[in-house]
């Protein structure tokens, strides 16, 4: 059973900075494209950015240019920095696989941007 345990969040003012992890266990991660998503208060769960098994690299409108997305796969570990974070980016954020079937949700990590 893959288990995904996201970290890293938290409360930080407007134009702060945070970096979530994604710990993957299981050997899945290598070769598979895995991707951030986020889930506001009364929203849907959104994609947020994605990265292949090879690098490639997708982000959501509204992060591009203040998030970055990156991988290790000898560690099967995503990251997420974030910098010049707004009070809309609060939200849960959660990792998982970018394409179906995915994988089980883990518990997310809650971001609140916030003055």
């Amino acid at each position: 059973q893959v288990q995904l345990v996201e970290s890293g969040g938290g409360l930080v003012q407007p134009g702060g900075s945070l970096r979530l992890s994604c710990a993957v266990s299981g050997s899945i991660f290598s070769i598979n494209a895995m991707a951030w998503y986020r889930q506001a208060p009364g929203k849907e769960r959104e994609l947020v950015a994605a990265i292949s098994s090879g690098g490639i690299i997708y982000y959501a409108e509204s992060v591009k240019g203040r998030f970055t997305i990156s991988r290790d796969n000898a560690k099967n570990t995503l990251y997420l920095q974030m910098n010049s974070l707004k009070p809309e980016d609060t939200a849960v954020y959660y990792c998982n696989k970018r394409t179906a079937p995915k994988l089980d949700w883990g518990q997310g990590t809650q971001v609140s941007v916030s003055s």
